[in-house]
């Protein structure tokens, strides 16, 4: 049984390697600092699931008043294809409709096929990406 809830101070560490063994791609703001800042100030939206004491997926979802977003999704290798990702997801959108989203987006790395693979697989839930759109970062 997998549990999804939110991430524990404590359990920063393990959610670093749980990034980098499910292969993320690297950020600067992946510290423990950061990520201690983050179940301080938000941590409701900073997801994690655990299987058997150990975690097997995150997500963050952030709510800045404006829009929803999807970040950090992550699942091992080990877990994936059994419908913890989608799981995750739900969860995440859930936290932040609670707070009053109603418009999501998700980062996804549009190199990553396996990611774009799965969020196009999510069209089922009303996911499509935006065309539109380029993201310019600092």
């Amino acid at each position: 049984m997998i549990v999804i809830r939110p991430c524990r101070r404590e359990e920063c560490p393990d959610v670093l390697a749980l990034w980098e063994h499910a292969g993320a791609i690297p950020s600067p703001t992946d510290s423990l600092e950061e990520l201690r800042r983050l179940v301080d100030q938000h941590g409701d939206g900073f997801l994690v699931a655990v299987q058997q004491g150990r975690i097997v997926g995150s997500v963050i979802g952030g709510w800045d008043g404006w829009r929803g977003n999807i970040y950090r999704l992550a699942v091992a290798p080990e877990a994936r294809r059994r419908g913890l990702a989608r799981r995750l997801v739900q969860e995440a959108e859930h936290v932040m409709q609670t707070k009053g989203a109603r418009r999501l987006s998700a980062l996804v790395e549009r190199h990553e096929t396996h990611a774009v693979g799965f969020w196009d697989a999510l069209g089922d839930r009303g996911w499509r990406r935006d065309e539109r759109m380029t993201r310019y970062i600092r």
